[in-house]
């Protein structure tokens, strides 16, 4: 029986299927990227937790979150608020997202921004870098330890940052040491469900060089409190933010609780 996380891996075979049939290239936008934001620097230099705040429409799991069109707006309030970088949900079908997201703000705003989609072909990390992002995920769920490699090399060569996303201490065993922040994700991208433990039960196993990232299902400050003070250094939050009608003001009020 399928589960949400093979319906979408389906739907991204034939996407990549059809980049290679359209052949676009992607070397001239690629060759002319003349920024350099770094999540890693950004999260380096803050002395508090660091909030990854996303844009996203909808999710599987909860149907339509906002109905805001545009991400400017948001992304500025969030560079405002004090966010280290901003997540961009670029799937269509699934999470109502489109890279034409990244392409309008990656002129616009300082902010590191993270592509989040479902990357299993380096032609959408060429696409990722030419729309403008400065970080892709990977998730292991999906990749071999061989692929995690292979696209964090080529990531890196593009100028890209890599955050890779696991779940459990199997698909934590195919993290290499190249990537650059490790996420560990509590929601169950087979169920949807959440479980806030799945940080703290993975953390210990987490080598120090990593970069530890906790993402989805935190709605909480002392929650987040509690896992930075344990190891964690950024935290991806998107619908806690998204389900407002201002994010931005959701997300700095969230910030500002945590100073």
């Amino acid at each position: 029986m399928q589960n949400i996380l093979d319906n979408i891996v389906r739907k991204k075979i034939e996407e990549v299927r059809s980049l290679y049939i359209q052949r676009p290239c992607f070397d001239e936008s690629i060759q002319n990227r003349t920024y350099t934001r770094s999540l890693v620097s950004n999260i380096n230099r803050a002395n508090s937790p660091g909030i990854i705040a996303e844009f996203k429409r909808q999710s599987p799991s909860k149907g339509i979150i906002s109905t805001i069109k545009q991400p400017l707006e948001v992304v500025k309030q969030y560079e405002k608020a004090g966010a280290v970088a901003a997540s961009i949900l670029t799937d269509e079908l699934f999470f109502g997202g489109t890279l034409n997201d990244i392409i309008s703000l990656r002129d616009q705003v300082n902010l590191p921004i993270l592509r989040k989609d479902f990357i299993i072909d380096k032609i959408q990390i060429d696409q990722a870098a030419a729309a403008g992002a400065d970080i892709i995920l990977l998730i292991a769920s999906i990749l071999t330890k061989e692929e995690i490699y292979d696209f964090t090399s080529h990531a890196h060569q593009i100028g890209l940052e890599v955050l890779l996303e696991v779940h459990d201490v199997k698909e934590l065993e195919k993290a290499c040491t190249e990537v650059d922040l490790l996420g560990v994700n509590n929601r169950d991208l087979k169920t949807f469900d959440i479980d806030y433990d799945r940080s703290i039960k993975l953390l210990d196993m987490i080598d120090n060089h990593f970069i530890s990232i906790s993402e989805s299902g935190l709605s909480d400050t002392a929650v987040v409190s509690h896992l930075y003070q344990k190891g964690f250094k950024g935290f991806l939050m998107g619908e806690n933010f998204m389900k407002h009608a201002a994010p931005g003001v959701a997300c700095k009020t969230f910030i500002d609780q945590l100073r």
